[in-house]
């Protein structure tokens, strides 16, 4: 009796080898994706199925049709398990349905309906089932197994990468490298600067998104200074069109670029917030490579771009900390984040010397004459307190120029620094003029007069060009609120001049009394508007840090 109890259980387990699961009950599979019948390893030829989706992007909770389907009438199969992988792991998401009677739904792990397999072992040529997108998931991609037979059967059968309209920092560090600034920020956030990085199957799916209204870039580079470094950029042009980009780094210029082989190009400009994702089937290369490695210090910067989306010396940079391998998921911390220290110290220098120094001297020059009091040191008191004022301004202007230039090194192009050498000159030869004015009384004085006030006034003009355009380099903000606020303070300015002409126009026809209060209480009121214009704008230079 013992001995037949013995012979059955070992029919019953031969059987049970031998059918497999024609029943597709085979969440016990989920982890590896192979049978589990024991002893058969996948074909090594190219598998004759394919996976097709119904849509290439997707935001959360929509609905893509997956179908796996046979290359030829001849090669239909018996069984499979589908799934949906993040790309750079082998993390399941999402969650599958299906109105296919040769297909079912399995719970893999803990995440149900994770998973579709066969029902029963007739062959099938296609089946269908409908994946819905979860929030926060990356770049995605259906992978199965495929089966004609017990023993022979295909693995890695996968989709096309389907790319996610909403970026996410959700799989960082487990799913995909990650670049960040701040540190832990979400893309979904309007001041966030994020890249990621995770391996596909011939290649990279990137990300990168930050606030501007240029472009958006990332470098690999084996040190961490920028040069020798293979770039990918993101760009807007005046058109609206977003271009993406691969180019090659030298130095501070523009890069030079390179055929691209970015593909499945997913793109917005929304908020003041500039987006795109791609795949590339190109690994990052520099030309000086000190060894094999496939390890790079990553950049990540944004900046302006002009007219042609051609990109400018950039305004935010992030560097990872250490080299980074790609094909990891590893996550980094920034060792260099936010607009150059010396950047915003030349910014602030500007401000300072074209927003209080430079507009209150002009201002005594032009309309105090006569309300500055008893002379000072032996001069009038409006000349001595124009003259320390103007001193004042190029000696900011002068430091503020030798900060900037030491600091980028050379020539970054644009016009921004163009206005800014013109400031530069005119403004140190006009104290130097000053020093050859004939006497107030000289016959050709007028002369002076006319070339003095003509200089400052280019100077001002161009002073405040500069300045506006120094603004939208390092204005991190969404709305690009410091260039408005500048906007504000020209208006002001303008005003101001407009009353104190008419006030002293209305005084030289003696239509009423020369009592100078109104020039008094203008220049109060004009100072302490500059100041509050000066404020506002210096703390948003320093959250461009």
């Amino acid at each position: 009796m013992e001995i037949h109890k013995t012979i059955l259980i070992c029919v019953a387990g031969c059987l049970s080898v031998v059918v497999g699961w024609p029943n597709g009950k085979i969440s016990a599979s989920c982890d590896n994706m192979l049978p589990i019948h024991g002893g058969s390893v996948p074909q090594s030829s190219p598998a004759p199925y394919i996976i097709t989706v119904s849509n290439t992007t997707f935001n959360p909770g929509d609905i893509i049709t997956v179908s796996l389907q046979s290359k030829s009438s001849s090669d239909a199969y018996k069984g499979f398990l589908i799934q949906a992988h993040l790309v750079g792991g082998d993390g399941i998401t999402g969650i599958f349905t299906t109105s296919d009677s040769n297909a079912q739904i399995l719970t893999c792990g803990t995440q149900p309906n994770s998973a579709v397999s066969h029902t029963n072992s007739n062959l099938k040529k296609t089946i269908t089932a409908f994946w819905t997108a979860p929030q926060g998931a990356g770049p995605v991609h259906f992978r199965a197994t495929v089966l004609t037979s017990y023993s022979h059967f295909w693995s890695g059968v996968e989709s096309e990468v389907i790319q996610a309209l909403q970026m996410s920092n959700a799989t960082c560090g487990s799913q995909k490298f990650c670049l960040m600034n701040p540190l832990n920020c979400s893309p979904r956030d309007n001041t966030c600067l994020f890249m990621s990085s995770s391996p596909s199957t011939n290649g990279y799916v990137y990300e990168m998104s930050g606030p501007t209204s240029g472009y958006v870039a990332i470098g690999f580079s084996d040190d961490q200074k920028m040069g020798n470094d293979d770039v990918f950029i993101c760009t807007k042009n005046s058109s609206g069109n977003i271009l993406v980009q691969h180019g090659y780094n030298t130095g501070t210029v523009a890069p030079t670029m390179r055929n691209s082989s970015a593909g499945s190009i997913v793109s917005s400009y929304k908020n003041g917030v500039l987006k795109c994702s791609f795949i590339t089937s190109s690994n990052s290369s520099t030309l000086q490579r000190a060894s094999g490695s496939s390890s790079y210090y990553v950049f990540l910067v944004s900046g302006p771009s002009n007219a042609d989306g051609k990109i400018q010396k950039h305004t935010k940079m992030v560097i990872s900390s250490h080299k980074v391998d790609l094909s990891t998921t590893t996550s980094v911390t920034t060792s260099n984040s936010g607009t150059s220290s010396v950047v915003l110290g030349h910014g602030s220098l500007m401000l300072i010397a074209w927003m209080t120094t430079g507009s209150i001297g002009m201002i005594m020059a032009r309309y105090m004459k006569s309300a500055a009091g008893k002379p000072f040191l032996g001069k009038a008191a409006w000349f001595q307190v124009h003259f320390f004022l103007m001193i004042l301004t190029v000696i900011l202007t002068i430091i503020a120029f030798i900060m900037v230039f030491v600091n980028v090194a050379g020539w970054s192009g644009g016009v921004h620094p163009v206005l800014g050498c013109i400031v530069m000159i005119l403004s140190f030869f006009q104290p130097f003029a000053a020093l050859f004015r004939p006497d107030p009384k000289h016959e050709r004085r007028f002369i002076f007069n006319f070339g003095h006030g003509i200089n400052a006034f280019v100077i001002k003009v161009l002073a405040v060009a500069a300045i506006f355009l120094g603004l939208i380099l390092v204005d991190i903000s969404p709305n690009q609120w410091m260039p408005k606020v500048m906007g504000g303070f020209y208006a002001w300015e303008v005003l101001f001049y407009i009353i104190l002409e008419t006030n002293m126009h209305l005084k030289t026809k003696d239509i009423y009394k020369n009592d100078y209060k109104i020039e008094i209480v203008a220049l109060a009121i004009f100072i302490c508007g500059n100041l509050a214009f000066l404020v506002a704008l210096l703390v948003g230079i320093g959250q461009s840090a």
